[in-house]
């Protein structure tokens, strides 16, 4: 039964995923966020499970990549796609309207809010990727998953709890959705090299990024609330890309 504990620990990743995903498709995002969040903290916790019983094993790694495609990977697709068609219609994403509409033109319009089901098919080209890429052992190549979906969750956060003008502006503008879709694809599956937050030891000279990264995300989120979380995602980009080259030099 110990030896299980990872798996079950999985389980409620998936679990939380779907209900995500439920939440996405009637429109509540919100709700859709807190699950995926739920799912996140699930997924942080069975590896380290996992590792403190000593109980790795090849299927804990698939069923690990496999819930994280639905946590990570098909809620925050729908969540673009319920972005995209408010920014389009001033409405949540119906399939039923496509097949109801009158005239093949309007039907193509109403279609392209499933541009942002591209993140799904991304995320789950980079989990598959990553299970059989031997060098991110110590940190991570592109963007990992739930990175991302924080990300585009963040912008349904801040659209229904933290409203302004300025940020109801560029969150509804499709251009901006569409670039952040396609800019979360890329990132993805980028060959960049990003620091990841296993301490090994707790040492400050050996995990100074972390320490300072960790600050940075506490202090942001208190001053900025949810819109701290993409400016957070930016910053942890940045940061390894620096640290990368000083490590260099």
């Amino acid at each position: 039964m110990v030896k299980q504990i990872p798996n079950i620990i999985t389980s409620l990743n998936l679990l939380c995923g779907c209900v995500a995903v439920l939440f996405a498709v009637s429109g509540d995002l919100v709700a859709a966020a807190v699950f995926v969040f739920l799912g996140i903290f699930f997924d942080f916790f069975d590896g380290f499970a996992a590792r403190l019983l000593k109980t790795q094993s090849e299927v804990g790694l698939q069923f690990d990549s496999l819930a994280d495609s639905i946590t990570s990977g098909l809620a925050p697709g729908i969540v673009m796609v319920q972005l995209l068609s408010k920014s389009l219609t001033g409405e949540y994403f119906a399939i039923t309207q496509v097949f109801s509409s009158n005239g093949a033109n309007n039907s193509i319009y109403l279609l392209l809010p499933l541009i942002g089901l591209l993140i799904v098919v991304a995320s789950g080209y980079r989990l598959a990727k990553f299970n059989v890429d031997t060098r991110q052992t110590d940190s991570f190549i592109g963007l990992p998953t739930p990175a991302n979906a924080l990300l585009i969750l963040s912008f349904a956060l801040i659209l229904e709890l933290q409203p302004a003008n300025w940020s109801d502006a560029i969150i509804l503008n499709r251009w901006f959705l569409i670039g952040m879709t396609l800019l979360s694809c890329v990132l993805l599956n980028a060959e960049i090299r990003l620091f990841a937050l296993k301490f090994k030891t707790w040492d400050m000279r050996s995990n100074a990024r972390r320490y300072i990264f960790l600050v940075f995300c506490l202090v942001s989120s208190v001053l900025l609330k949810f819109l701290a979380i993409p400016l957070i995602i930016t910053v942890y980009i940045l940061m390894s890309l620096v640290w990368r080259e000083r490590s260099k030099a």
